[in-house]
Formats: structure tokens, C-alpha cells, sequence
């Protein structure tokens, strides 16, 4: 989810041009259109935000547990996710709302340190294996398959103590547990993610202060976090794909986040062009170009930008060539999770940023126009032809990539009569069809979420889940929303029906689920 660090107040009539001009480029809205044979619906979760279950059978702490533990307030509400939804014990709830939804897949995170409570495998944690055992013999029980996650945010805090993703031993550390879960679960496991999200683990977490662990290190530890996660990801595909594809027959890629970036004018065409690179092209360059590394623009910027402040060498960490040829090619698909888009323009002013920065390196900001429909969270626009614009820069920039919709969601603020929930689900499918028409090769389209659930700095102010939780509740009642029933009824007919209004008194589970 991306959060920029700035938003300019602008009211330009220029821009409800801007969005009135881009909608038409879409094809006519239909009735009703049909998604191709074969296509896989789903719905997401991450561990830390609904497991509970902080410190039970083994579990050891990570760096959410240690940041709200030690600063509570740090998220908006006081809260964290020592309970969250309870999934700990009640993940057969989870598989049965599953059922209800009728999905093909249910895409969930592993606990690190629920797993490997020294965060190495010297010491497996057999009620936390037991755990995941559970919930995936759940699913498959009902034909769901089980879409894994291996790291969604949650680093052991002993890792973390140890400088975390800037430490390049964290490649060994991440792929001993990722070896770890092919030889516990990839009998069953069929696709598997190995990490979720890299810029916000890197810029929101080391860079900002927007993530736990917080470290707000500049222009510095985000690029440091960018290059060793990246090893690790591809050092984790690779024993995948040598130890144990060939008896698995699974999948295995990288789900990376990315908004589009419209340029103000043409004008800033060049600014909103080197923000995509550093936002997501940082992550996507290295793995899905032909010529692998680091987008050539933010080897080139950082390089000079440091030279010029006075550093001995690039901020940006070099890869060597043989992790070049690693990380080149290292997914089976192009996992995108995708929420909104942003206008963007060039900014060369050195005052408005710290210096050295992330930003700073991009001489470029964003901005939202103030008529964009918005979610309950301030950075979600619907802005659905952005959508179908970043899927065909996909296409055309990375030689159209098979390409797995690992999240897209809407927030709230509560309430079983979603409409603007289910407007954005709408408007986002129906791009994305206009975008497969014109040969974008998706293949996969994942809902944020099932349920409500801790939504990180946000605490529990803020929900996207198909089901509401009542976190009043010892029992944390889910209740589907309107948008749940609408969309079960997509995935029952492998159809998208603008029309459809659901009987929302009941959800039943149909024959097969």
C-alpha cells in the first residue's frame, strides 16, 4: 500500500479533466462480462493481522510485538494485534467463510517466529507447524487451495536486533526458513510467495518510520533492505526450484506493490516515469527485465546525488553480477498488489526534503486530487484506469509477465452496506478485463481482505475486510458484508454483472465448498 510522503493541495479543474479523459480510454462498460476458463479467485490475510495468539505454544516475539508492546500508542487506536481476529483458534471459521465465498484459493502469511522460535531452524516449534498443518488440511478438505505467503512483514525480533534486512546474513536467515516450510508443507502448498510487499518493508520501515521496525535511516537503510531482500527472495526461488519443484509441482514468485503514477502534464512525463522505477521498478527491474539489476535511472541519480554529498560510494548498494544473474528471472509470475494511483510532478527544490532522502533521490512528489472518490484510509483513491494503466506497463516494460493480483481492496469504517466497497471491486475487475482483452496475462485476482483485521499503523480504525469482525466480541463474530455476497456471486458465475443485487440475508456454503 503506498504511502507518499507529501500531498500538495492543488485545485486545478485540469485534473477532473485529467480523470473524465483517462476513463474514456477504457472499453464501453458492458452488462455483464465473463472472465476466461481457468481464471482463480481468492481472498487474503497476513499473519499478524489476524492470528492472535502472540506468545502462545512457543511463539516468540516479532518486531510488531515488540513495537506496540513498548509504545502502544504508536498506532492510531492504541491497539495491537496480540488477538487480532483469533485465527489461532478459530481458522476453521476462516476456511468456512472460505467455503461460503466459494473461493479457488485462500492466500495467507506464515509466522516466522510462530515456526522457528530462535528464528533459526535449530529449533522447530511443533504447535506452530501443527498450527499451519491445520489450516491447510482445512482448506484442501473443501478443494480451496492454499496460496502461501512465507514472509508478510512480521521479522523475528531477534533478527531485527541484529539489523534485520540491512544485515546481508539475512539472505542465509531467510532461506533456511523458507527450506524449512518447503519440507514441512509443500505437499500441500501449490503456490507460494516469498515475500510481501519489499518497498514497504524497506522505504515504510527502514527509510520512514511508517512501519514497524521504524528505523527512519534515509537515503541509506532502504536501499541496503532493497538489495539483500532481493537475494534472499531469489536465493529462496532457487532451493525451490532446485530442491523441490520437480516432487512438489509448485509455484513460486514475489508479490510487489505498485500504484500507477500519472504525470501532471507532459511536462513531468520524465518525473512520474523515474517514480515508478524507484517505487516499483527497484523491486520488478532486478527480476522481471531482461537486463536484470537495478533500474539504470536510480543507479545513475543515487550515484551522483552521493558523490556530490560528500559519500565515497553510491548509497545504492551494487549487485554483484553473479546476484544479478540470480535475481534475473527469479519469479513464476508478476505477484501485483494494487490499491490506487497518484498524480506526480517534478520537484528539484532540495528544500523540500531531507537530504540526503528516498525522496530527495527521485526529485518527484505525489499528490491525489481532492474529487477522486476516497476509501476510509487518506492514500485510497478509486482510480480504476490506473489500474489498467499500470497492467499494460507491466505487459509492455517485462515482456508480459503471467501476472497473479495477490491484493486489491477498499476500506471503510464499518458497516454491513458497503456500496463504495463494491463500486471499487467493480470498477477495478472491469479495467482489469479491459487490460486481459489487450493481452495483459493475468491469471489470479485476490480480494483484501476476508475479513477485517489489524490494518498495521491504523490499528483497527480502518477495515477492508468482505466480512466484518466485532472485535466487542470474545468470539469475534464475522458477519459478510454486502460486497461479500457480491462477491461470491462473481466467483460463482466467472462473471462480472453490474446489475446483480444480492439476498443478503443468509450466506450459504454452496455443493463443492
Amino acid at each position: 500500500m503506498l504511502l507518499l510522503r507529501r500531498f500538495p493541495t492543488f485545485t486545478l479543474t485540469l485534473f477532473s479533466c485529467i480523470l473524465l479523459c483517462e476513463s474514456n480510454t477504457l472499453k464501453a462498460r458492458q452488462t455483464v462480462r465473463n472472465f476466461p476458463d481457468g481464471f482463480l479467485f481468492g481472498t487474503a490475510t497476513a499473519s499478524y493481522q489476524i492470528e492472535g495468539g502472540w506468545n502462545a505454544d512457543g511463539k516468540s516475539e516479532n518486531i510488531w510485538d515488540h513495537m506496540t508492546h513498548n509504545n502502544p500508542c504508536v498506532t492510531d487506536d492504541c491497539l495491537n494485534g496480540d488477538v487480532a481476529d483469533d485465527s489461532y483458534n478459530l481458522y476453521k471459521r476462516d476456511v468456512e467463510m472460505a467455503r461460503e465465498l466459494g473461493l479457488d484459493f485462500y492466500r495467507f502469511s506464515i509466522s516466522w517466529s510462530r515456526v522457528l522460535p530462535t528464528s533459526f531452524p535449530d529449533k522447530m516449534n511443533e504447535a506452530g507447524v501443527q498450527y499451519y498443518n491445520n489450516l491447510i488440511n482445512e482448506l484442501l478438505k473443501y478443494n480451496i487451495e492454499p496460496m502461501v505467503t512465507i514472509y508478510h512483514w512480521d521479522l523475528p525480533q531477534k533478527l531485527q536486533e541484529m539489523s534485520g534486512w540491512t544485515n546481508p546474513h539475512i539472505v542465509d536467515w531467510f532461506s533456511d526458513y523458507s527450506r524449512v516450510l518447503f519440507e514441512q508443507f509443500g505437499d500441500r502448498v501449490k503456490y507460494w510467495i516469498t515475500l510481501n510487499e519489499p518497498r514497504e518493508i524497506c522505504y515504510q520501515g527502514y527509510g520512514s518510520v511508517t512501519m514497524a521496525p521504524q528505523l527512519n535511516i534515509q537515503g541509506t537503510a532502504e536501499y541496503m533492505c532493497a538489495k539483500n531482500l532481493l537475494v534472499a527472495h531469489a536465493k529462496a526461488y532457487h532451493i525451490y526450484d532446485k530442491e523441490f519443484r520437480a516432487t512438489q509441482g509448485g509455484t513460486i514468485g514475489i508479490t510487489i506493490s505498485a500504484s500507477w503514477m500519472e504525470p501532471e502534464t507532459e511536462d513531468h512525463a520524465e518525473a512520474a516515469e523515474v517514480m515508478r522505477q524507484f517505487e516499483w521498478g527497484q523491486y520488478a527491474h532486478p527480476i522481471f527485465s531482461k537486463a536484470g539489476d537495478f533500474p539504470p535511472v536510480m543507479k545513475e541519480r543515487i550515484a551522483a546525488k552521493s558523490a556530490a554529498q560528500g559519500f565515497q560510494r553510491s548509497r545504492l548498494p551494487e549487485f554483484t553480477a553473479e546476484e544479478v544473474e540470480m535475481v534475473r528471472g527469479s519469479s513464476d509470475f508478476f505477484g501485483l498488489n494494487h490499491y490506487s494511483s497518484v498524480i506526480v510532478f517534478k520537484n528539484e527544490s532540495s528544500l523540500t526534503y531531507d537530504v540526503p532522502s528516498y525522496y530527495d533521490d527521485i526529485e518527484a512528489n505525489g499528490y491525489q486530487p481532492s474529487d477522486w472518490s476516497g476509501a476510509a484510509s487518506s492514500w485510497l483513491k478509486d482510480v480504476p484506469w490506473g489500474f489498467y494503466k499500470l497492467l499494460t506497463a507491466i505487459r509492455e516494460n517485462y515482456d508480459n509477465p503471467v501476472v497473479f493480483i495477490t491484493e486489491n481492496g477498499y476500506s471503510t469504517y464499518g458497516g454491513l452496506e458497503d456500496e463504495d466497497r463494491i463500486t471499487y471491486y467493480r470498477g477495478y475487475l472491469n479495467a482489469m478485463l479491459d487490460a486481459m482483452e489487450d493481452g495483459s496475462d493475468v491469471r489470479v485476482y485476490t480480494a483484501w481482505s476476508l475479513m477485517d483485521n489489524f490494518e498495521w499503523m491504523r490499528g483497527y480504525t480502518e477495515r477492508f475486510g468482505l466480512y466484518e469482525v466485532d472485535y466487542e466480541s470474545p468470539e469475534r463474530t464475522r458477519t459478510p458484508r454486502k460486497s461479500a455476497f457480491v462477491y461470491k456471486e462473481i466467483v460463482r458465475t466467472r462473471a462480472l454483472d453490474f446489475n446483480y443485487e444480492p439476498n443478503t440475508t443468509i450466506m450459504t456454503i454452496d455443493e463443492g465448498h
